[in-house]
């Protein structure tokens, strides 16, 4: 969850950062040997929730590190879990696996960030996962809260990561939501814009984040899926798996 979008005293997690989750944990399982791997670094890791998500699925002696320049003090020292540390300053590397889930959007100058702190921080054999949101003409009021510079081409993001990095796997997220969130940019257009609330506001019930869980963790196996065979389709989000040079 971004820092932006944390709520004090909710720990309830949307369907979406649940769907999310679960679909980047298999792809890193599907580029990489787990067993094998010592240190995870996420690259803007917000709460740290993924972080700790993915250090379950690790061998005991792995670490990984959240860095995050808009931790607080408070942030830093409280304890995520074993193995699991945060950091305001860019850690020293290289790690096993580098993920950087919705990170570049919001960074004015996204190339030479990924060119000059991501492609170091893999290491010989790593892999990275990166992911931003996808398709210009959805950037929405949403994005602005979230202060987002931009959202992504598909192609165009490949090609950005492809000039730094050897792209293994590229795919989508979310296809469901693509007409959601089309819609939301037309009301906003015509002056009907709603307030604009992100994942840390979420407040449904165990069954029906249950439900919506299961229907976005299916769209996503479809566009995953649909990768894999060369067909990708258009999603809210899009990614790639990449390995150092």
């Amino acid at each position: 969850m971004d820092l932006k979008e944390r709520l004090a005293g909710d720990e309830r997690r949307h369907p979406w950062e649940l769907a999310r989750a679960r679909s980047y944990r298999k792809l890193i399982a599907a580029h990489t040997n787990l067993a094998g791997v010592r240190s995870v670094l996420d690259i803007g890791a917000g709460d740290g929730w993924f972080a700790s998500d993915i250090r379950g699925d690790l061998a005991e002696p792995a670490t990984v590190v959240c860095w995050d320049i808009n931790y607080r003090s408070e942030d830093l020292a409280t304890p995520i879990g074993p193995g699991i540390s945060r950091t305001r300053d860019r850690p020293v590397g290289p790690f096993d696996v580098v993920v950087a889930l919705d990170v570049l959007e919001h960074i004015a100058s996204d190339e030479a960030f990924l060119a000059d702190v991501i492609v170091p921080s893999i290491g010989p054999g790593g892999v990275g996962l990166l992911s931003v949101p996808a398709h210009p003409r959805l950037f929405s009021d949403h994005d602005r809260m979230l202060e987002h510079e931009r959202r992504y081409r598909p192609a165009a993001f490949r090609a950005l990561v492809g000039r730094h990095l050897d792209v293994v796997a590229a795919g989508s997220l979310f296809s469901s939501l693509v007409p959601l969130r089309a819609v939301d940019v037309l009301r906003q257009k015509t002056g009907r814009a709603v307030e604009q609330t992100g994942v840390g506001s979420w407040s449904s019930g165990p069954r029906v984040t249950r439900a919506i869980t299961a229907v976005l963790e299916a769209d996503a196996a479809i566009g995953c899926g649909a990768a894999r065979v060369g067909m990708p389709l258009p999603g809210l989000s899009t990614w790639t798996v990449v390995r150092r040079r």
